[in-house]
């Protein structure tokens, strides 16, 4: 379901990489700190599972723009090895709903991000800090991007197709 002021983006990038090798790197949580940028002081504070699965909660610390921060992740879907979906149950946004997709393409694995999200405080939100916030969520996939290709020992793999939008 998307939401009517929900802001979305896709992206989508090609690895040269079994779909099984990618899962696996993304279903280890302390990869997730890897694929940050270090301007967002992003830290895992801990989950409630060892492993990742539906229902897991995974908490973080972060700074944005120097405020800190605390952000949890509920797990909502885990299919292995070809999809999974985490919700922001607490933290800075009204609205943080992932969906990591993988599938088999030529030879590697194609990952396919669409996040919807919402700024707090509705219109305000959205006038005063909407542009800012989009901004920050693009460099962050960008710089994402990149860390993927290089935890996979290639040169910086660029995505096939990248997207934005409002709904």
């Amino acid at each position: 379901m998307i939401r009517q002021h929900a802001n979305i983006l896709r992206r989508e990038q090609c690895i040269p990489a079994s779909l099984p090798t990618v899962f696996s790197f993304f279903s280890d949580a302390r990869n997730l700190d890897r694929i940050t940028p270090r301007w967002l002081h992003f830290k895992i504070m801990g989950q409630s599972s060892p492993e990742l699965g539906t229902g897991t909660l995974i908490h973080y610390k972060l700074a944005w723009h120097r405020i800190p921060m605390g952000w949890t992740s509920r797990i909502e879907e885990w299919c292995p090895p070809t999809l999974f979906v985490d919700l922001q149950v607490h933290g800075p946004y009204r609205l943080w709903h992932h969906t990591h997709r993988f599938q088999s393409y030529r030879g590697g694995t194609l990952i396919s991000d669409t996040v919807q999200y919402e700024v707090p405080l509705g219109a305000l939100g959205r006038f005063f800090a909407g542009g800012l916030v989009r901004r920050d969520v693009e460099r962050i996939f960008d710089f994402r991007a990149k860390q993927i290709s290089e935890a996979f020992n290639k040169p910086s793999v660029v995505p096939i197709r990248s997207g934005y939008g409002y709904r």
